[in-house]
């Protein structure tokens, strides 16, 4: 790669902004961030033979679309990032900016062969497996570079960055729409083309990300910073590396925070839909409308609570997110009871928020506990829960109400066992969260440590 996207050619020079970073953060997790906004895909896709209908045995399904982009498209983003961190960390965000650019861009592209030709497995390749590893890749680089930039204000720039990824799908799936009722024919649904224009349009948008995007020189901090002061609220001056940091417990309880916290709500988000048309019996349209609203909350949710942690505490708010989220889930039942579509809708509306809030607070979290040196391939490592929690979550809410339905529970009666096993799960991120307490300095750089023990004769 040109010396241009060296790490040493993106230091800050004197005088430079901070200000300048999260712009080039949300440039990119934006453009990534379309993975939210890809079901309005699901349908043409499944109708890319037939062109108005689906051609049974010869047009794909739907569970089959989404295993291949969407399902895959996020594990491959857990693992890429878990495996790929350190590298992240060592080469800089500039050239992973890059890398996430082509990765991301280049899958779209070979996905768009592969809707030419209608072969899945060449879609699932470019856009599940490529793309999601600039998925993986354009994820962490922003949010490990404005933790460095904001020491004093973590929680509002992890909030700024992931803010953008949670508004893909308000940019992405409209720009969707247009662009197929543009191209389509009457022997193309216009999902090809697509893709090729999307590609073309993320991948400038992402490397001017990439072009104004720098790291602080060594031993920056802001101007009147005295991390000494934050010292009560469980944040280490110290750092902890990569490697080091899957050996604590706090990594491992900090994975069930953000497993917990994301299998409640992605499961909610993924049948929001179909969960308001059959408790309360609305039109599509209006199930529609309650899908956007839930994104926007999804999205604010991001920056407004981790935003919030900067004064109450990681821990504190992660309390809130639990505690605050398992009375909302009990009370969705009642509001079905009582016919209540805005009460359901306020209750769902700040489930999701916290949802949000929960992926923008835990770079934070992980910052105080682990240092800043390596927060970005540790925060890697960490995603992998999100993985396991987009494959569960819809998973239970889906084949748990389908069990219901099919032994006689009334369809507007059949998400209410879902609901309170969702609660219990948040009772265990809870669990896990109390648990957390500092790292022992022990896995702190540049710590001695102690010699093994000699066997004596």
């Amino acid at each position: 790669m040109p010396a241009f996207l060296d790490r040493e050619r993106t230091i800050a020079p004197p005088g430079f902004s901070r200000w300048m970073v999260p712009p080039a953060a949300i440039a990119v997790q934006m453009c990534i961030g379309e993975i939210y906004g890809f079901s309005v895909f699901n349908f043409p896709l499944t109708r890319a033979i037939g062109i108005t209908q689906s051609v049974p045995g010869q047009d794909w399904t739907i569970p089959s679309v989404v295993l291949a982009t969407y399902s895959l498209g996020l594990v491959m983003l857990g693992l890429s990032a878990a495996f790929l961190g350190k590298w992240v960390e060592r080469e800089g965000p500039r050239k992973t900016m890059f890398a996430s650019a082509c990765c991301f861009c280049g899958g779209l592209a070979v996905a768009s062969f592969g809707v030419h030709i209608h072969n899945l497995f060449v879609v699932a390749l470019g856009y599940g497996v490529i793309g999601g590893i600039g998925l993986g890749l354009g994820y962490i680089a922003p949010v490990s570079t404005l933790v460095k930039w904001f020491p004093d204000k973590p929680g509002m720039a992890t909030g700024l960055a992931i803010m953008g990824f949670g508004s893909g799908a308000l940019v992405g799936a409209p720009f969707g729409v247009e662009l197929m009722a543009t191209f389509r024919t009457a022997t193309s649904v216009g999902v090809k083309e697509s893709f090729l224009v999307m590609a073309a349009c993320y991948f400038v948008m992402m490397n001017f990300g990439a072009w104004i995007v720098r790291v602080p020189a060594p031993g920056w901090k802001p101007v009147g910073f005295e991390p000494v002061r934050l010292a009560n609220r469980m944040i280490t001056s110290a750092d902890v590396l990569a490697d080091e940091a899957i050996k604590t417990p706090q990594f491992y309880l900090l994975w069930g925070v953000l497993c917990c916290n994301v299998t409640a709500g992605i499961g909610i988000l993924a049948q929001a839909s179909p969960m308001c048309q059959d408790m309360f019996g609305v039109s599509p349209v209006v199930a529609g409308g309650f899908v956007g609203l839930l994104s926007i909350f999804n999205m604010l949710g991001r920056f407004f609570w981790s935003s919030a942690s900067d004064l109450t505490g990681r821990k504190a708010i992660y309390c809130i997110y639990f505690l605050l989220g398992c009375l909302l889930y009990g009370l969705i039942p009642f509001s079905q009871q009582t016919g209540s579509v805005a009460f359901f809708t306020a209750l769902t509306c700040v489930i999701i928020s916290m949802y949000g809030g929960g992926f923008a607070t835990i770079p934070a979290y992980l910052r105080d506990l682990f240092g800043t040196l390596q927060v970005g391939a540790i925060h890697g490592r960490l995603i992998t829960a999100w993985s396991v929690a987009a494959v569960l979550g819809p998973q239970l809410v889906t084949y748990i109400s389908e069990y219901q339905r099919s032994h006689g529970v009334p369809k507007g009666q059949a998400y209410n066992s879902t609901l309170y096993l969702m609660a219990g799960v948040l009772l265990v991120g809870l669990a896990c969260n109390l648990f957390v307490r500092p790292v022992n300095p022990r896995h702190h750089v540049g710590t001695p440590q102690p010699e093994p023990a000699r066997a004596t004769i």
